[in-house]
């Protein structure tokens, strides 16, 4: 989950912190290293995990599965061109993000759905049956 976090130092003039405040946005978690926030949670059929990443289409995502390894990640790119006769505009807006989970061996792999609605990928990721107990049975001896 992604926190804002304000930093005063009293050893520092705010002159300092409005000096540093560019490479603070670069290393403290500003707007450029932006990472979806998530929510995990189980019940006892499934794991359920939902990103909230409004803006998107699906067809933004890519979601792998590696052995163990669950990969959620996205890039976006946009081209904007104006042109008149005296000027040429262009914008470039690139957004990517990369978040990989550790998923336990009782999933399903093959039954892992995702879906995305208002803003939120949700993957759900359905666990293995478990194994059925054998009811004791009682073995004779010839």
């Amino acid at each position: 989950m992604s926190k804002n976090v304000v930093r005063t130092n009293p050893l520092f003039p705010s002159v300092f912190n409005d000096f540093f405040k560019p490479w603070n946005e670069w290393f403290d978690g500003g707007n450029v290293w932006n990472v979806p926030a998530v929510n995990i949670s189980e019940s006892k059929d499934a794991y359920k995990v939902s990103l909230a990443v409004p803006g998107m289409k699906k067809e933004d995502f890519k979601i792998d599965l590696d052995g163990n390894m669950l990969t959620i990640s996205s890039e976006k790119k946009e081209e904007k061109e104006e042109k008149d006769e005296k000027f040429t505009r262009k914008e470039y807006s690139f957004s990517s993000f990369s978040r990989s989970f550790t998923v336990p061996d009782d999933i399903e792999a093959d039954k892992i759905a995702a879906s995305y609605k208002d803003g939120v990928l949700e993957l759900k990721l359905p666990k293995k049956e478990p194994a059925k107990k054998a009811e004791a049975k009682k073995i004779e001896i010839k």
